[in-house]
Parts: C-alpha cells; structure tokens; sequence
C-alpha cells in the first residue's frame, strides 16, 4: 500500500516538474527583460502603457500553473501580447485607418527603426508587430485582433509602406547631414587645411 501511495506521488511529482512555475515565470521575465518590454512598447506605442503590459504580463504569466516548461517562454510573450490588446484595443477601418504622412518622429529616446514603428495607426503596428517581428499566421492575427484576414493583410501592407517611407526619410536626412557636414569642410580657411597637412 505505501509502495504504491509513493509510486502515486512520484508520478505526481514528476509531472508538476514538467510544469513552469512562478520562479520560472520570474527568472524568464528578468532574463528577457529587455525583449519583453520592447514588444510591449512596439505594440502599445507607449512607454508607460508598454510598462503596465509588461508588470501584468509577469502577474499573469506567475499565476499559470498548467504551462509547460519549454513553452513557458513562448507564453510569457504571449501574455505581453494579450495585456497590450487590452491596453490599446486597435481596430481596423475608421479615421484612423490610413497611415500617416509625416515622417516618423524620433526625439532622441528612440531608434530610428523604433520611432518609425510607434509612428504607425494602433492596428498596423499591431499586425506589423505579430505578423512581421513574431511571425504569427494571418489567421491567428485575425483571431487575436478580433477581425478578417483582409484587414490584416492590408494593414500589413500600408506598415510596409509606412516603413518604406520611414526608411526614405532616414536616408534623405543622412545625405543631408553629409552635405551640411561637406559644406562646414569646404568653408574652412585654405590656409588651416594646409597647417593641418603640413604639421
């Protein structure tokens, strides 16, 4: 009898092993860190709104007993995901369909490519996001977004647009800084230019 009650608990606790647990959670949140709260930023298009996802999305992830370890990873950006659609909530068609004209603000904090990203209407970055950074399926956009894969396909399509512009301007603005910077070189006194060689 008691052989077979620590057989049953063995098994029991086998099978809990195989689980994640809130340590697990913990030690991939501060391990991930970095990568979790960007995709958290990315989708919300907010630092403080990318920041409240982030700490449910540890809460969330804490309180999941039935995750297996190998995909515990996987689940922690899932739950990012999940916290920054209730944050933001992005729809399709509207006002607010159509991409923007102006080119990408960046006022220091950000990278280029980041700033170009948060410069998107909420849904195109949100497809942008899963389906082009997390490569999830147009399908499953579609569910998560609670719309058609003809919405996603075509928000996919003006976040490309919009990042090819981005892209364009960046370049604009490198050439322009070249030339203003050639211009200061060709201003210089003739006879500094020569010191400098000389010495």
């Amino acid at each position: 009898m008691e052989a077979k009650m620590f057989e049953a608990t063995g098994k029991g606790n086998t099978r809990a092993a195989e689980y994640a647990n809130a340590q697990d959670f913990c030690r991939i949140f501060d391990k991930d860190m970095n990568s979790l709260y960007l995709l958290a930023l990315l989708l919300t298009g907010d630092h403080e709104k990318a920041q409240q996802s982030f700490v449910a999305g540890l809460e969330n992830a804490k309180n999941r007993s039935t995750v297996f370890k190998e995909w515990a990873r996987s689940w922690a950006r899932r739950v990012i995901v999940q916290n920054a659609l209730r944050a933001v909530n992005p729809r399709p068609g509207g006002e607010n369909a159509a991409p923007r004209a102006a080119s990408p603000r960046n006022d220091g904090d950000e990278r280029p490519q980041i700033a170009a990203v948060l410069e998107m209407e909420p849904f195109d970055r949100f497809v942008f996001v899963l389906s082009v950074l997390e490569d999830y399926s147009d399908h499953e956009c579609a569910i998560l977004l609670n719309s058609t894969r003809r919405d996603v396909l075509a928000a996919r399509i003006r976040a490309y647009e919009h990042m090819g512009r981005a892209a364009k301007f960046r370049d604009v603005e490198r050439l322009d800084s070249r030339a203003a910077a050639q211009a200061e070189f060709d201003r210089a006194p003739y006879s500094a230019s020569c010191m400098q060689v000389a010495g």
